[in-house]
Formats: C-alpha cells, structure tokens, sequence
C-alpha cells in the first residue's frame, strides 16, 4: 500500500468518527477514543466444586489427619466412659425406692355393703346393676352383697345357700350384674352369713351348716364371685369344717385372688387378734372402733392390730346391718370426722349404703338418688339438707380418691403421735412419698397437739378438712402446736424430707 492509500484510510476513519452522536453513547462494543468495551460477567463468585475421591483419599492418609482422628476417637470413648461412670455413681448413691407391698383388690380402696338390696334400689339385682356408675364415681373397689340367699328366719331346714331368693332376683341378673362391675374394675363379694334375719346368725350351731357352706363357697367362686363374706366369723371358724372351707380360698386362676371376709363384734383386741392368727381370714372387719371410747384406748387398739398382723387383712368399719348407719352411731360428732378416721387408718375401709351422704337408720336410701335433682326453692329445709348431703358426699369422694392414689394412705406405715380422751393424732407415711397427718377431735372443747417425730416439718398442707374456715384446704399451718376446734378434724400432708 502506498503512502496515498494510507493517507486515505486516515481521512475516512475521522470522517467515522465526526459522524457518531454527540450523546457520548458508543457503538456496542467500543468506548471512545476507539477504545473496546469488553463486558464482564456479573457473576464473579467462584465456584468450589470440592476434592475428588482420589485428592480427599491423599490427604486423609497423612500423618496429621491420622493422628487428628485418633485423638477423637480416644477423647468420644473417654467421655462415653466418664459419663457411664458417672451414671452408675448415681443410681448407687441415690436412696433406694422399697418394694411395693404385695396388694390385692380389697387393698386398693373402699369396700361398700349393700345389705339390703331392695332397700337400695327398687328393682333388687338389676337396680344395683343400674347404679354401677354412682359406685364407680364413689371409688368404690367392691361390693358386699346381702345376703340374698333364701332361708327363713331361724329355721336351718330352710336354709339354700345357693339359691337367690327371688325378692331380689334371680342368678342370670347376678350374672349380668358380676360382668359389668368386672368391666368396671369393680369385685362383687356375696354374705353368705346363714341366718341373717334370725336371732342367731349360725343358728347356735354352725357346724350344722358347715358342710353346706363349703359347697356354696364353691358353687359362687365357680360363677365368678370375687369374694364371700361370713357375720359372726368366729363362730364358723371354730368349727372342724373351717380348714377345708378357708381352703378353697388358697386357690388362685393366677390373675385374681378371691377372697373370704369376715366380721367380729364384741371381742377384745387380743381375742380379734388370736382370730386373725388362727382363722387364715383375708380381710376382717374387727368392730373395735368404737366413738365413745377415749382417744389413748383406739390408739392402742390400733397400734395393737397394725403391730401384729398385715394391714391388708385389717378391716375398718362403723356401720353395718346389726351396727345401724354411721350417721346414727355418731349423731353427736359430724359424720366427715369419721370418713377422715376411717379413710385413713391403716387397712381396708368398709362403709353401709348411705354412709357416703349421712343418712341415720331407719332413713330411707332412696334420699341418695334425690340429690340429683334440685330441691324446690320454696322449701327451704329440704334445699338445705340436699345441700349438706353433697357437701358430705364430695368430701367422701375426695377422700376415697386420695385412699387411692397416694401410697402413703394405701400401704404406709401407721406412727402414733398423740392421744388424749376425746382426740388422736398419727402419721401415714410410705418411703419417699408424700406424708400425711391426720388429727381428730370430738371432744366438746379445743384441743392444742403437741406433735413429737423426727420427720414432721415446721408446717404442712391441708388437703382435707372438716373446719375450712380456721384450716382451709390447701393453705399451710403450723405443726408445733396443732390447734384442733372441738368436733373436728383435718388431713394435712407434706413432702418426704429427703
């Protein structure tokens, strides 16, 4: 190219360039002053993609990733171990929980007696079928039921024990009646007490029925009965029969134990306590407790019985068909001190249809199922009776509730704290839970507590009580000395110190 052609590529590349806008925009790709605009990716971040398997399998074999690793593995098994050892110096060091006693079913709460089934309801066997729920919401564990055998009244040659007497009912409404309680976890127990409308309740001889009492133990277990209940065991008891008759108790299906309950009426302490000894009885109501007598006395019968024998064989009861209601052995004394007294000794506690509401003998039970219906306004006797009832109801169930629950109440030990002639005081207390004190005074005057044992607190709970305007459920009181108003009682509770 010569010098003229060049001339001219000069020439036309300023005549380009006086020809692009004034606006300083640029041509794609260029700048000004011909300088090439060159675009850069918004997107600078580098990318890692990682080692491959054969850079990771290189260094993992050097020296300071080997000894890196080792190091770990020793100080996780150090730690695995120390945390190991450290567990095992817990559970050795920590307080060890005693075994739970062996329990059985009448253990585990209230017993109810229904002697008269009639009288209860007015359809015999199917109405207490019907009143299954009121009992389950009582906390009722078991029934005792009758007798409803048939016999005439001081005539042995009438006497069927495994015959119903068709006033209450027949054996197909027994039936239906045993599956539906057992549905509800609740026992049916039959008295089989021979002559309960005579004068005598084994007809002055009980050898005469030992051999037919044998065979209806035997019929009633076969049919599903949880339990039989005799009146007057000591009479039986002595009898030849008796050991093949306890016998049939020793058999078990290996799930539930039946049971053979009795009761004794005007023995003394040490002749109850021979009883117990020499009959094998499961449960036996002793008749011992009695409100008239001094506080020091019940004391000591108690601690006699709770001393000497299993508490699961120990009965407790006020109330019964020859004893009359409770309400009517206590008129003088509110009837929720004894609910405390008996809820809370060390045993089983038995109560008469109609205990639960304080209906007096000769009271009809059929006032039990007018509660659940209001009471007119305008009579205002009735209204306030119907009130007192379910007050006396409610405290009832919710003393059958803790029977039931706590530990210390269901199997704890009994620890006598004070007594005078008209008040006692004890401990319920069971390993390390809750504790309870209960305090009763039926005395005319008020009664301060001196309380003595190296477990009691400064204070304690009340859960339970009959003067909730001076010790009111839930608040905390003083132990050093436990004031008591006349005709009281309190339930009071406090944690296992430690």
């Amino acid at each position: 190219m010569n010098k003229d052609d060049d001339m001219k590529d000069v020439e036309l590349n300023e005549m380009d360039q006086e020809k692009q806008p004034m606006t300083g925009e640029t041509p794609t790709g260029t700048e000004k002053n011909g300088s090439v605009k060159v675009k850069v990716p918004e997107d600078t971040e580098v990318k890692f993609t990682g080692l491959s398997k054969e850079e990771l399998m290189k260094v993992a074999g050097t020296t300071g990733w080997v000894r890196t690793r080792w190091a770990l593995l020793v100080l996780f098994w150090l730690g695995w171990v120390g945390m190991l050892a450290g567990a095992i110096m817990i559970i050795v060091q920590a307080p060890r929980c005693k075994p739970i006693p062996e329990m059985n079913w009448w253990n585990e709460g209230l017993l109810y007696q229904i002697s008269d089934v009639n009288a209860f309801t007015d359809n015999g066997l199917k109405g207490v079928e019907d009143k299954l729920d009121y009992l389950n919401q009582m906390k009722v564990k078991g029934l005792v039921l009758g007798p409803i055998h048939t016999v005439q009244a001081d005539h042995p040659s009438t006497l069927d024990l495994t015959s119903i007497n068709p006033e209450f009912g027949s054996e197909s409404q027994l039936t239906s009646l045993l599956d539906r309680a057992h549905r509800k976890g609740m026992s049916i127990v039959l008295d089989l007490t021979p002559n309960y409308e005579g004068v005598a309740a084994w007809f002055n001889n009980a050898a005469t029925v030992a051999e037919r009492l044998r065979e209806a133990c035997v019929y009633w277990l076969s049919k599903g009965v949880d339990g039989i209940f005799l009146s007057q065991l000591a009479d039986i008891a002595n009898t030849d029969a008796w050991p093949s008759i306890q016998g049939i108790f020793n058999q078990t299906d290996g799930t539930k134990k039946t049971a053979l309950m009795g009761s004794v009426t005007g023995l003394s302490v040490d002749e109850v306590s021979l009883l117990l000894n020499r009959s094998g009885v499961d449960l036996l109501l002793t008749g011992l407790l009695d409100p008239a007598e001094p506080g020091v006395k019940q004391a000591q019968v108690i601690q006699k019985l709770y001393s000497g024998h299993l508490q699961t064989s120990l009965g407790w009861s006020l109330s019964g068909r020859t004893l009359g209601s409770l309400a009517s052995r206590s008129p003088a004394v509110p009837l929720r001190l004894f609910h405390t007294l008996l809820f809370t000794l060390p045993g089983t506690p038995v109560f008469s249809a109609g205990d639960e509401v304080g209906l007096k003998t000769g009271e009809k039970l059929e006032a039990m199922w007018d509660l659940e219906s209001k009471a007119e306004d305008a009579n205002a006797t009735a209204k306030t009776v119907q009130e007192e009832r379910t007050a006396v109801r409610d405290f009832f169930k919710a003393l059958g509730d803790m029977k039931g629950k706590e530990r210390s109440l269901l199997h704890g030990e009994f620890v006598s704290l004070y007594s005078s002639p008209t008040s006692l005081a004890f401990l319920r207390l069971w390993d390390q839970s809750e504790r309870f004190l209960v305090a009763l005074n039926w005395g005319n005057d008020s009664v301060t507590m001196t309380l003595m044992n190296s477990d009691l607190p400064a204070e304690a709970r009340v859960r339970a009580t009959t003067d909730a305007e001076n010790l009111a459920v839930d608040h905390k009181v003083s132990l050093e000395k436990l004031e008591l108003g006349p005709k009281q009682a309190v339930l009071l509770s406090y944690p296992y110190p430690g």
